[in-house]
């Protein structure tokens, strides 16, 4: 058998295990909206994603002044929670998953989510238990600061040469590099196939079952 590249495989959450691209962007236009700003057409809206809430609104409505990002942020979380429910995981995800936890790997989620909203998530798609670990925006720095990889490496105990970060986003794959980490992209989340080509991932899968057996093959 091949020796194995990785012990410690870290997964994006939203966009990548969780099918919910489409609902963020829709929840930053309808906050947008209910202040009377600009409302960011999908593509901007969609490239914030996994970024920390407040930096993606930031980015996602420049035309928000400090003392209202609060507001925006509050409504934000209303659109999202009176979606949230109806999101679902990828196909193939809890296989992947479990299959990869049976194996031995390490596993661990670093997401721009806040801990309750991670925590509810786990919680809704019985998640929970196969990850070791998990770091959010609201613990540690934003991604596409390395931060996140760093604190899973040694909360686990393992080294960053054998992890390796899959996500659907540049941030994602930025962060495995500012970290020393390798790189999987997901092209079926938030940015488009080129931009996460052009970081140089070690792989781009186009889909769950795509990404699921390249890791049983390399990882």
């Amino acid at each position: 058998m091949a020796k194995r590249q990785f012990d410690l495989i870290v997964f994006d959450w939203d966009g990548t295990l969780l099918n919910s691209t489409a609902t963020i962007v829709k929840c930053i236009q309808a906050s947008a909206q209910d202040l009377g700003l600009p409302i960011p057409d999908a593509s901007l809206a969609s490239h914030v994603i996994g970024l920390s809430l407040h930096e993606a609104m930031q980015r996602a409505v420049p035309e928000l002044e400090e003392k209202d990002y609060a507001h925006m942020v509050a409504r934000y979380r209303v659109h999202y929670l009176s979606r949230d429910h109806e999101l679902s995981l990828f196909d193939g995800v809890l296989e992947m998953l479990r299959e990869l936890s049976q194996q031995g790997y390490f596993l661990a989620v670093a997401t721009g989510k806040n801990r309750a909203g991670l925590n509810r998530s786990l919680e809704a798609t019985g998640l929970a238990p196969l990850f070791d670990a998990s770091r959010c925006a609201d613990e540690t720095f934003s991604k596409p600061h390395p931060a996140m990889l760093q604190e899973l490496t040694r909360e686990l105990g393992q080294d960053i040469s054998r992890t390796v970060m899959v996500g659907d986003t540049t941030h994602d794959l930025q962060m495995a590099v500012n970290a020393g980490a390798a790189g999987i992209a997901v092209q079926y989340g938030a940015h488009p196939e080129h931009e996460l080509l052009a970081m140089q991932p070690l792989y781009a899968a186009s889909s769950v079952p795509q990404l699921h057996q390249w890791l049983n093959e390399n990882a």
